[in-house]
């Protein structure tokens, strides 16, 4: 007897959602400023509210988002660095301090990453588990998983050192993803379910650092342009080979701010009192992501009844850089662990110190942001990208 995938899920008003990004922003940072006796009151105000339009908007969402499916690198891996031989790993503390229960679950920050968020807000699931967990159950299943891995690229020769899963092979694994729906729910079953799966692709920053900034090893063959173009072609073959398998609606992350990570400030200003965004690197991403964008309505108009969207999360990261107290940030220049300076990974442990208020922090480490970052990196694409997925779609698309 097959599995009956619950695709209609419960719900979740974790924060409230108020309509307007920056509106957003402006009453949060309101919210922030106020005594703890008025804000109670407010949130309660809000959630009575907002809640309404809110669960009716998620409500939609949730019937055109039957699932959640996640590929990429450590700002989306919920875990699976875990369960493969690999030194680059985050399940353990001070990581996962801030998640719910304060367990390190592998995931490279204090709390839950955009994946949860974003399924969260779409009433999918509250948080996203990775597929390589072997208590993995049916029902995590049907409704989402993450195949990322923290440290990989869409070059191979990203994770040659250090073990972890590669783009290449992520796309295998949903491969044997869809291996085993087929077997809980029945091929048509999982055809419709893939149909109208949200696709989340998150690469690219360690592809830069590893290959061209600090080990330049693809500066041997490529200049910048260059290993641009060649990334964003394994890219275009990562999508081609989702679309094969059925998924239609996928949403590519473009670079953040490269330059602005603790750990590249590190390797360019000996001082570490003199630290500044390392603008040579700001621009490569910046020059990237306008191919990535450029490159994307080129590959949805030639796969049938597909809808890709960019995501950009360079603009919301450099907002909270430049205007870090409209988001309750007091430093944007190092990581909450350790030093801030260079901590990150098995450098950030049981043993380093950390900061008091995580919430002060745009970085958790070195490389990660924090909890707090990806939530308004969340608000950002929920407002911005998802509805390029879901608008104007059939509700028996899938």
């Amino acid at each position: 007897m097959l599995f009956k995938c619950d695709v209609t899920s419960q719900h979740l008003l974790i924060y409230p959602r108020i309509k307007g990004y920056h509106s957003r922003l402006v009453l949060l940072s309101e919210i922030y400023a106020m005594a703890p006796a008025v804000l109670l009151i407010l949130v309660m105000v809000l959630l009575v509210n907002t809640g309404s339009s809110f669960l009716n908007a998620t409500s939609e969402a949730a019937k055109l988002f039957p699932t959640i499916l996640i590929l990429g690198d450590s700002t989306v891996d919920t875990g699976n660095n875990n369960y493969i031989p690999t030194l680059f790993k985050g399940n353990h503390l001070p990581y996962g301090r801030d998640f719910p229960g304060q367990v390190p679950t592998g995931r490279f920050s204090n709390g839950k990453l955009i994946p949860d968020f974003i399924a969260s807000a779409a009433s999918i699931k509250e948080t996203v588990p990775p597929f390589l967990d072997p208590d993995l159950k049916d029902k995590q299943l049907c409704t989402g998983v993450s195949f990322a891995s923290g440290g990989s690229g869409f070059d191979d020769l990203t994770t040659a050192a250090s073990g972890v899963i590669p783009m290449s092979k992520q796309l295998e694994y949903v491969k044997k993803y869809i291996q085993r729906l087929n077997k809980m729910v029945g091929e048509e079953e999982a055809k419709k379910i893939l149909r109208g799966a949200l696709v989340i692709i998150s690469a690219g920053t360690n592809d830069f650092i590893f290959n061209f900034y600090d080990i330049p090893t693809r500066r041997i063959q490529f200049n910048i342009s260059g290993y641009q173009d060649f990334l964003l072609g394994r890219l275009r073959d990562i999508i081609l080979g989702l679309h094969d398998l059925g998924c239609r609606k996928i949403a590519v992350a473009g670079l953040p701010p490269v330059g602005c990570l603790p750990i590249q400030m590190t390797a360019k200003f000996k001082n570490p009192e003199d630290r500044k965004c390392v603008e040579d690197e700001n621009l490569d991403a910046r020059s990237y992501n306008h191919k990535l964008a450029n490159l994307l309505p080129q590959i949805q108009s030639v796969l049938p009844k597909s809808k890709i969207a960019y995501a950009d999360v360079y603009e919301p990261m450099i907002d909270m850089i430049n205007h870090p107290h409209k988001y309750g940030f007091l430093e944007t220049k190092k990581g909450c662990c350790g030093t801030g300076y260079v901590e990150a990974g098995p450098l950030c442990n049981e043993l380093t110190p950390t900061c008091l208020n995580s919430l002060q922090h745009l970085f958790w480490d070195s490389i990660h942001p924090s909890e707090s970052a990806y939530y308004y990196m969340s608000l950002f694409l929920e407002e911005q990208v998802l509805p390029q997925l879901f608008f104007g779609n059939s509700r028996n698309e899938y």
